[in-house]
């Protein structure tokens, strides 16, 4: 008989047991701590209660940047002639009354040598009423007489009225020139004259166009498959491709009811203010029209969300102490808002700001 034999029991004993002690030595063993968030942090997170909301549906929409047409005048010459003085350039801000151009004009010599003759024939129509009136009261002439330089008088009156209200359109001055004058204050977005160009007034276009830049219209192309989509008073938010950070707001204003033969397009009309004029005709513009619909879902800030993993995250907040990070299904998201389909309840408070710092703290 083995005399170690009743010591093998003991020594395997103390050795499972050492083991047993060193293995659990060597395993980590991570403690939950208690988390809190503390005064300042408390004071930098915003809360936001979950509630349904209208869902907004957005199509995106492309266009170009209009003058107004109801503020838009081309102006025309009256009559023919040559251009003696050019006084605006393209892309001038003009005043209302300002000249544009001084125009020369054989037809405004002909209108003056007419006023002129009619203001002679008026003086001798005067001057022949009174004679015959002396005549008449010597008994040298008839009544008649009087009657006929009575009416030639009135004619000649006529004749000189007519020519003084000729030469007052075209704005004539005395060495038979006529000025070309802004009808309203604007920019002059068209310029198809020169000077010294000479032009006949039956067979030439307009010499400028006109127009008031503090509000545009921008064109937006729909096509046929949205066109259920848009309709009058709707939201849009424009951008720029020269100011692409800066959202410009107005709405749909009108909806032209036809589609173009060549591009299957049908017109929208956005109507937007223009302070400072940013906004130049035939700019670009990507204009987002939002509609509701008639239907509500749980809806969150945007900004709430945190994107991790491949998922979608919200804080659910209930006290400083107890905060939740909570797994959410994002249907779409339309601005601001994001509608949830899954993971919220209506009344659920979240992080709506600085949510990512407290993410981190408790997802590290």
């Amino acid at each position: 008989m083995n005399r170690f034999a009743p010591f093998f029991p003991l020594v395997l004993a103390l050795t499972l047991a050492g083991c047993s002690q060193k293995d659990s030595a060597d395993k980590p063993v991570k403690a939950q701590a208690g988390f809190s968030l503390s005064d300042t942090m408390l004071r930098e997170i915003k809360i936001d209660t979950v509630h349904p909301q209208p869902v907004r549906d957005e199509l995106t929409l492309s266009g170009q940047i209009a003058t107004d047409g109801d503020k838009t005048v081309k102006v025309y010459p009256l009559v023919g002639g040559v251009v003696e003085q050019l006084s605006v350039e393209l892309g001038d801000h003009v005043n209302k009354g300002q000249v544009l151009a001084v125009i020369k004009s054989g037809e405004i010599a002909d209108l003056q040598n007419q006023s002129s003759a009619a203001g002679t024939d008026l003086d001798i129509a005067r001057k022949n009423l009174q004679v015959a009136e002396d005549q008449f009261a010597a008994g040298l002439a008839s009544e008649r007489d009087v009657t006929l330089a009575r009416k030639e008088l009135q004619k000649a009156q006529g004749n000189v009225g007519k020519s003084r209200k000729q030469l007052s359109v075209y704005g004539v001055s005395a060495d038979g020139t006529y000025e070309l004058r802004a009808p309203i204050s604007g920019f002059i977005t068209e310029k198809n004259v020169t000077d010294h160009m000479q032009f006949n007034a039956d067979n030439v276009g307009n010499l400028f166009t006109v127009s008031n830049l503090d509000d545009v219209w921008i064109m937006a192309n729909v096509f046929e498959s949205d066109i259920s989509k848009v309709k009058e008073g709707y939201k849009a938010d424009v951008t720029t491709l020269s100011y692409p950070d800066k959202h410009f707001n107005g709405r749909i204003d009108k909806v032209f009811n036809v589609l173009d033969p060549e591009s299957k397009v049908m017109k929208v009309r956005v109507r937007l203010d223009n302070p400072g004029y940013m906004l130049k005709p035939e700019m670009y513009a990507q204009i987002k029209v939002e509609n509701t619909e008639n239907q509500k879902m749980l809806a969150v800030p945007a900004k709430s969300v945190v994107f991790d993993k491949d998922r979608n995250f919200v804080m659910v907040f209930k006290d400083r102490s107890h905060i939740e990070t909570r797994e959410v299904k994002v249907l779409k998201t339309v601005g601001d808002l994001s509608y949830v389909s899954s993971g919220l309840h209506d009344g659920d408070k979240i992080i709506a700001q600085n949510q990512l710092l407290v993410y981190d703290e408790l997802n590290d």
